[in-house]
């Protein structure tokens, strides 16, 4: 039908979004498309997201929006997961494929659902394979995930922990994943009590292996951001300035970074790392001052590119007159310029779009099956089944993750991306 998937009310009534001017390097927007990719970030300083893309006249496209307090960010091609101060929110792109938004923008990211978590200091998202949404929850040192009734359901915590409590015992911060599953998490400190990594900044990071509950490094600087790429575990280690990675229980420097790492994502051989300004005393007292002023270098604020198999800084893109820290950063494959909503202005109130149309049949049952169906604003919604989602050691992992019971039609699923659907 022609209605389906249309954006309605949006060109004419929306407002351009802020963007920023930042000098990069000469060279940035040449690989970001050979790249065929897109990035986001966030920075928490100044409450913002921003996306970096091209424009159809090859210039920069810098939009960027208000959310409080954002943090952990993960992206797909057509989703975003954004954590802010106290929600997770999950943006989804709107637009069909070949669709253009203003002749411009091949994806527009819109907030479709929010849940609301409470003050976790949430540090980083992971997407399991069975989409499950795995976080790092700083504030009571453990991995959690979403909760249909309550903030959290916990899933693993060190050993060392000895029970949950909002006191950000260990500054436990980063989540690798291989082949989609959590294996590795950084903390930077061991430390049992509250706020107690804060006077282990310089050589207390560690980094756990959560399927045998070792710790597979220790000796690091408030290490950040570690993912498993190309066989291997790197890892910023952020107070001495390096990128990195593990082996045989050791940290290989392989490329010094001008400002404090947080934020790394990779794309074959090359490392995008967020840098921001080291800004008061949890960040003073680091290997990175010293190193700073051997090389008579100022701490950098925005994102650097590296070459993995040189070391070499390839590309770079500046900040500094717009933030002084970047929290995290994000690939947008295949995407050439993104934009988003925000609440700030008026446009997400302007936006309505429509799914496709959704046969109303209720779903066939055997004579022997009882389906629990539930109706709910007119719709006949089905009670999920409890799905585990990860398999840990841990006593916290015996637990299964409960998924929300989902609105559903046969033979399709409530879209998600859309406003609403028409039914037949």
């Amino acid at each position: 039908m022609a209605f389906s998937g249309t954006v309605f009310y949006l060109t004419h009534f929306m407002s351009n979004p802020k963007t920023l001017t930042i000098p990069y390097s000469r060279h940035f927007l040449e690989w970001l498309d050979q790249q065929q990719l897109s990035l986001g970030l966030t920075t928490y300083q100044t409450n913002r997201l921003c996306l970096i893309g091209i424009q159809p006249d090859g210039q920069i496209y810098t939009p960027v929006w208000e959310f409080d307090r954002p943090m952990a960010l993960h992206a797909t091609s057509d989703r975003l997961y954004l954590a802010t101060r106290y929600q997770i929110w999950r943006l989804e792109n709107v637009l069909e494929a070949g669709q253009l938004l203003q002749d411009k923008c091949d994806r527009l990211y819109v907030p479709r659902v929010a849940h609301t978590t409470g003050d976790l200091d949430i540090h980083a998202i992971a997407i399991d394979p069975n989409q499950n949404l795995i976080f790092a929850n700083t504030e009571y040192s453990c991995l959690a995930t979403l909760h249909p009734q309550h903030s959290f359901t916990p899933l693993w915590k060190p050993e060392f922990i000895s029970k949950l409590a909002p006191e950000d015992r260990c500054h436990l911060n980063g989540i690798a994943t291989v082949n989609g599953i959590p294996r590795y998490v950084t903390a930077i400190s061991q430390s049992d009590v509250a706020s107690g990594w804060r006077h282990q900044r310089r050589d207390g990071g560690i980094v756990i292996d959560i399927h045998t509950n070792q710790i597979i490094a220790q000796g690091l600087s408030m290490p950040h951001s570690p993912r498993w790429h190309q066989n291997q575990l790197w890892l910023l280690n952020s107070g001495t300035g390096e990128l990195g990675y593990i082996d045989n229980n050791q940290f290989i420097p392989v490329t010094f970074c001008p400002g404090y790492g947080r934020g790394l994502i990779f794309i074959g051989n090359y490392a995008i790392v967020g840098l921001s300004k080291p800004r008061d005393y949890h960040f003073c007292g680091l290997l990175l001052e010293e190193k700073l002023q051997q090389k008579q270098a100022a701490p950098r604020c925005g994102i650097v590119i590296i070459d993995i198999t040189s070391g070499d800084i390839i590309e770079w893109l500046d900040m500094d007159t717009e933030a002084s820290e970047i929290y995290d950063v994000a690939i947008l494959p295949q995407v050439r310029c993104p934009m988003a909503l925000g609440f700030k202005t008026g446009n997400i109130s302007k936006l309505i779009t429509i799914g496709q149309p959704i046969n109303l049949t209720p779903p066939q049952t055997s004579p022997n099956s009882n389906p629990e169906t539930l109706l709910f604003r007119g719709i006949n919604c089905q009670n999920s089944q409890l799905t585990p989602a990860i398999a840990l050691t841990s006593n916290l992992s015996k637990q299964p993750i409960i998924d929300p019971p989902q609105a559903t039609f046969s033979p399709h699923h409530l879209p998600q991306k859309h406003n609403l659907s028409t039914t037949l």
